[in-house]
């Protein structure tokens, strides 16, 4: 039986999300094959060891983990993987096979959990360092995407430590007016679920919609707004990815916001599979396999796109590389659809870790090896 180190929780303004992901990977995961080791991470950033699988989470009467209070510290150990506190000082190893990251946004899908792990010689879930941090930056996905011919949406970056020149809103203004016009969407370039997004109607609340993204990000992108139904794509694999068939989130809300996705529950209607010609199916897989393998990815992503609603053209918006595992969540929705049921989900993903480690294993990182 496997040992999986499952961490929650964390420091980014998606915490609450990760305790209702994490529960229900912990209701899927086959508990002839896998031993949990629970590891809350509380909004301070500290690693607490969680003694026992809450009650309720295994029947589905408790939709989330619950608020990371106490437990033993966790630390991580460079080259010698987890250890625990134990309350006489001491330190006691922990000993796991892979670790399963369930931290939605910052620190957490950036690339700075990964290197922890990397350096504590652990095999984990998901992207490794480098397709995280691309993952999680919008603006630089673009630009790759872009290297390789794959549409994007227009948008224009600004950044914080600029945001003190006095004429920098109407200079961002007059660039919204001549390259795409109201209204336009403002977003943190690294952030998840919405957070700190607005959608702006006009040049008087493009200030206010900026300080909002400044709070989350220094680097913010305002996007051109296009009419578009919004599609998402499962992409699952280490070299050779595959693509499942898409799903179209139709929101209730002007957008789909941070409250339509988690709060309020008929914030969204979720079709899988997404109503789409056979060639506008395929031109998703087909572009989402190519925006994964351009931002360097493994494990797993959530690919979203837009499709003009004028023009039926498709737009490739963003990756997510641990994507959302709630009930409701779109990637496990997704995979069933195509097959691969939620527990079939959670083996492949952990075969893929640890196949992952394996090959990184196997390289010399110094000389005479």
């Amino acid at each position: 039986m496997k040992t999986i180190a499952i961490l929650y929780g964390g420091k980014s303004g998606e915490h609450e999300v990760s305790r209702i992901s994490a529960a229900s990977i912990l209701r899927h995961l086959d508990p002839k094959r896998y031993r949990p080791m629970l590891i809350g991470i509380k909004k301070n950033g500290q690693w607490l060891l969680q003694s026992r699988v809450p009650a309720g989470i295994k029947d589905g009467s408790l939709a989330s983990l619950p608020p990371v209070n106490s437990g033993k510290p966790v630390l991580v150990a460079p080259g010698l993987g987890l250890m625990s506190k134990e309350p006489d000082g001491t330190l006691r190893s922990l000993s796991c096979d892979v670790v399963f990251p369930v931290l939605h946004g910052t620190f957490g899908e950036d690339g700075t959990i990964q290197g922890l792990l990397e350096t504590a010689g652990l095999p984990y879930v998901g992207a490794g360092v480098l397709g995280s941090a691309i993952g999680m930056d919008k603006q630089i996905a673009k630009e790759l995407w872009l290297r390789e011919d794959l549409p994007v949406v227009d948008s224009i970056v600004v950044y914080r430590a600029d945001r003190a020149a006095p004429s920098l809103i109407a200079s961002i203004a007059r660039k919204i007016e001549v390259r795409f016009g109201w209204p336009c969407f403002v977003k943190p370039s690294s952030s998840g679920s919405s957070v700190g997004t607005s959608k702006v109607n006009g040049p008087d609340r493009l200030e206010a919609a900026l300080e909002k993204a400044f709070t989350y990000d220094e680097k913010v992108l305002v996007e051109e707004f296009i009419t578009a139904r919004e599609i998402e794509c499962a992409v699952l694999g280490n070299r050779e990815p595959e693509a499942f068939a898409p799903g179209e989130i139709i929101p209730s809300h002007e957008f789909y916001d941070y409250e339509a996705k988690y709060i309020d529950p008929d914030g969204a209607a979720l079709c899988v599979p997404a109503n789409l010609t056979e060639q506008q199916s395929t031109t998703v897989r087909d572009y989402a396999i190519k925006a994964y393998k351009a931002c360097e990815l493994s494990g797993m992503a959530r690919v979203d796109f837009f499709i003009d609603k004028k023009t039926g053209k498709v737009f490739l918006n963003e990756v997510n590389t641990i994507p959302g595992f709630t009930s409701i969540s779109m990637y496990p929705r997704m995979c069933e659809a195509g097959g691969l049921s939620y527990p079939g989900l959670l083996d492949r993903l952990i075969s893929l870790a640890e196949e992952r480690f394996r090959d990184r294993s196997s390289l010399c990182f110094s000389l005479g090896e």
